[in-house]
Parts: structure tokens; C-alpha cells; sequence
């Protein structure tokens, strides 16, 4: 004992480290907050201890590179001893901390801990949540199985759909025009070097913002908040009902992070890692990726949407949500916390679960478009190929050929992300065909650089005969207008 004693005297004297110890221990907060309400930033700092022990053990034995990646997973998973189970304490891991920064967010939204002064607190809770995020998202690419790889090219996908900015984040994402080795190399050092550094950065101050600012006190009904007062009421309330936070806020704390790592060991030992499935093979079209939990709402929303409501869904609405997160505790910093008297919070919260439970719940059945297996498990109905020139058949093999029943269905065959094509010819002419197919628009590609013109001559030959029988197809009315007397 003396000579530790000594030890950590010697060591003091030249970090200075005891004296910010022993206030961050005993710095007062209110006896109501010494509550299993407020573990929940503890232990989400916790989890996040486990993934940077957890992700520096994985990168050992991690190759970031578009040919070993998988194979190292494959090591991790089957000859590395106890592998599988790293990767699983640091999959499950991801997917608690996510679940704990979100009830945290929730908490701290219902007990009204965003107004003032913890508006800055608040702010960065919002980034810590979505770099959050981003570690998930990242680390299910870094797993490079097909999931992870048309995954990523549904997300690049959103990404081109910025205005005038979209090609080039594309580039930047991608580190080219195609998913290949710089993707991967570019995604692990966001997961590995970016996200967790920002994230350590942001923790820290917005630990340090709590010790300076104090933990929120329990919202009672009828304590407002002015801020011409506040502060001062609220040391008069740390020293007349204060308790130091060690020990009788921190053991609280200590019991739920220990529950959570108890429960994540527990689900990496019967559910073991996630994936990686199939390898990524972009001629591979039979697959059905789908994301990890937290991103299914997403998937089933992208699923379901209309077409030409996507692209205002994914850069319209985030934002808004975004700016009004941030503005909150600017046009609602004083007043009332607690939440028994603010029903338009608790509604907000409901409404928000219910929305997200639901789209990840359809998510389970909602039909994905495009679908991957139609293109070469979908034959085109006979009724449409009986009759036909041998120009039009050529064009129902190009169609075959271009994975086009991937977006569209014939006969009720098909992809659903696009219009049915069974009586396409009665809504566009020719020309229309023609600029459709090699221009694209709304939510298809051009593929004016994947047909030569033979192939596009012949696809909208095959195109323009699809229409009802006894029904003439579309023509262009100008052209046949006569020279007026």
C-alpha cells in the first residue's frame, strides 16, 4: 500500500490529475437525478469503451482491401480463436449503443433537459447520435458480403441524388465511379480513424459540458425555467439537496453498464456475429440485401415510396428534421420540463415510435425493388412474345439481357420500382421510347452508355408493341396533323 501510495504520488505530482479526479467524483447533483433514469449516457459511454477495444482487436486480423476483405472475416470467424466472438461483442455492441444514444435522446427530450443552459449539451447529443449512425453503416460495408455491397450502392444511389453536388460525392464516397478497393479503403478509415475520433472528441466535451452545466434535475411540474434565474436556483437546489455523485449517483451507473455488457456477451454467444453472407459479386443479381436493424425503417420506406417521392423523402425531410432538432432548445429553452405538462412532447415521441415500429415491421415483407432475382428468374409471359417480328424478339432478349425486369413488371411479373410496361406503348410514342431509355428520368438511369443502337433499336421496337389488343399505340400528333386550308 505505501508503495503505491508513492507511486501514485510521484505520478500525480507531475500530471496534476488528482485534484480533477476527486471534483469530477464529488461534484454535487440533485438527490432526485441519482436515478435509473439517468444511466443512460453512462452506459452509452460504456458500449462505446467496448467497440474502440473490440475494433482495435478486429483490425489485427482485418484486411481493408476488396479481394481479402472477406476471406478475413472467414479467419475471424472459423480459425482465430474466440474471432467470432469478438466480431460478435463488437456487432451487438453497435447495435446497443445505438439503442442506448437513442433512449438517452428520448430521455433527455421527455425531461426537457435541452433548455436552457444545456442547449450546447443537447446540439452535440444530436451529432454524437449521428456519427452514431455512421459507425453502423460503415461497419456493416466493412463486412463486404453482398448485402453490404448493394447496400452501399443503394446508398451511393442517394447520394447522386444531390443537386449539382451528386457526381462528385459519389466520387468521393465511392474514391471512383465504381465500388471496388479505394471504396473499402475509404470506409475503413471512416470507421476505423474519422467517426470514432470525432466521436471521442464530441464525448468528451459533452462530458465536460455536464460536469460545468451540472446533471438536469428531476422535472417536477410547475418548476419553470427562466434564465434570469435558473442557475441560481439550481446551485441553491445542489447544496440544500445535493449528494455527491460518487457514490451515489455513479453505482447506479456501474449496475445498468454492467446489465448492458452482461446482455451484448449473452447475444454474441447465442446469436454469434453478423454474416458476412455471400461474397460480393456485382454480376450476382440474385440478392435481396436488406440492412441492419436500425436502417430497416429506411429500407421499407424506400421500398414503398412512390418513385417520384423518393428523392424529396431522402434530401428534403432529413434536413428539416435535422434544423428543427437543432432549433429546438432556441424556440423552446424556458418554460416547462417535466412531461407530464407537455402532451405535444409525449405525442411527438409516440407518434415518431409508432412511424418507425411500423416501417421496420413492413420492412419484413415489403417488396424490394429492384427485384434482383427477376431478371433471369422471370420469363416474359408468351402472350407478349407470340406474334412478334423478329426485331421485337430481339428486343425481349435485350430487355432479358439488361436486367430491365429487375425495375418492371410484364404480366405481372417483375420489379415494382418502376411502371408496369404490359401497356406502355398506349402512354408514350416512339420518341418518348427512345429518350426514356437512353436519357432516363425521375428514378431511372440512362442507359445510353449500356446499348449500342442496334439493341436500342430493337428494345423499343419490343416496347412499342406492348399494348391491349384492339388498342392502337401512341403517336405522335404533330405528325400526322394536315396543312390547315
Amino acid at each position: 500500500m505505501r508503495l503505491m501510495q508513492k507511486l501514485g504520488g510521484w505520478l500525480d505530482q507531475r500530471l496534476q490529475l488528482g485534484a480533477p479526479i476527486r471534483a469530477t467524483m464529488e461534484h454535487p447533483i440533485p438527490r432526485d437525478t441519482a436515478s435509473w433514469f439517468y444511466v443512460f449516457g453512462s452506459a452509452a459511454l460504456t458500449v462505446f469503451g467496448l467497440q474502440l477495444v473490440t475494433g482495435v482487436l478486429l483490425a489485427l486480423i482485418y484486411v481493408p482491401s476488396a479481394s481479402e476483405a472477406w476471406d478475413s472475416l472467414q479467419i475471424l470467424n472459423h480459425q482465430v480463436t474466440l474471432g467470432w466472438f469478438i466480431r460478435a461483442l463488437h456487432g451487438w455492441g453497435s447495435n446497443f449503443m445505438l439503442a442506448i444514444v437513442l433512449l438517452h435522446m428520448v430521455q433527455v427530450f421527455l425531461f426537457g433537459a435541452f433548455k436552457y443552459p444545456r442547449e450546447l449539451t443537447w446540439i452535440l447529443g444530436i451529432f454524437l447520435l449521428l456519427l452514431t449512425l455512421g459507425m453502423a453503416f460503415t461497419g456493416q460495408v466493412l463486412r463486404f458480403d453482398e448485402d453490404a455491397y448493394w447496400g452501399l450502392g443503394i446508398g451511393a444511389s442517394i447520394v447522386s441524388r444531390v443537386p449539382v453536388l451528386g457526381p462528385a460525392l459519389v466520387t468521393l464516397v465511392l474514391g471512383g465511379p465504381i465500388i471496388a478497393g479505394p471504396t473499402l479503403s475509404r470506409f475503413f478509415a471512416l470507421h476505423v480513424f474519422v467517426v470514432p475520433g470525432m466521436l471521442t472528441l464530441f464525448v468528451a466535451v459533452h462530458v465536460l459540458l455536464v460536469l460545468k452545466l451540472g446533471i438536469n434535475e428531476w422535472p417536477m411540474p410547475g418548476r419553470l425555467v427562466r434564465r434570469s434565474d435558473y442557475l441560481e436556483k439550481y446551485h441553491v437546489l445542489t447544496r440544500t439537496d445535493g449528494v455527491p455523485f460518487v457514490p451515489y449517483g455513479v453505482w447506479k451507473d456501474a449496475a445498468f453498464s454492467g446489465f448492458i455488457l452482461l446482455c451484448i456477451a449473452t447475444c454474441a454467444l447465442y446469436f454469434g456475429p453478423f454474416g458476412p453472407s455471400g461474397q460480393p459479386d456485382p454480376r450476382v443479381i440474385q440478392a435481396t440485401p436488406r440492412p441492419d436493424f436500425f436502417f430497416l425503417w429506411l429500407y421499407a420506406l424506400l421500398s414503398l415510396l412512390p418513385p417520384a417521392l423518393e428523392t424529396p423523402a431522402l434530401l428534403i425531410g432529413p434536413v428539416f428534421v435535422l434544423i428543427g432538432l437543432l432549433a429546438l432548445p432556441f424556440f423552446s429553452g424556458e418554460g416547462e420540463k417535466s412531461w407530464k405538462r407537455r402532451p405535444i412532447a409525449v405525442l411527438t415521441i409516440l407518434l415518431v415510435a409508432v412511424t418507425l415500429g411500423t416501417f421496420t415491421n413492413l420492412a419484413s415483407h415489403a417488396p424490394w425493388s429492384p427485384a434482383m432475382d427477376a431478371g433471369t428468374g422471370t420469363p416474359i409471359p408468351m402472350r407478349f412474345l407470340s406474334g412478334r417480328t423478329p426485331v421485337q424478339i430481339q428486343g425481349a432478349l435485350v430487355f432479358k439481357s439488361k436486367q430491365c425486369h429487375n425495375c418492371h413488371a410484364i404480366g405481372g411479373g417483375g420489379g415494382k420500382r418502376g411502371p408496369a410496361l404490359d401497356a406502355v406503348a398506349v402512354r408514350l410514342t416512339e420518341d418518348q421510347l427512345v429518350r426514356q431509355v437512353l436519357q432516363g428520368g425521375g428514378n431511372m438511369p440512362a442507359y445510353r452508355n449500356n446499348l449500342n443502337p442496334a439493341e436500342t433499336t430493337a428494345l423499343v421496337a419490343f416496347l412499342k408493341a406492348l399494348h391491349p389488343a384492339g388498342q392502337a399505340p401512341a403517336q405522335d400528333a404533330s405528325r400526322n396533323a394536315g396543312v390547315q386550308p
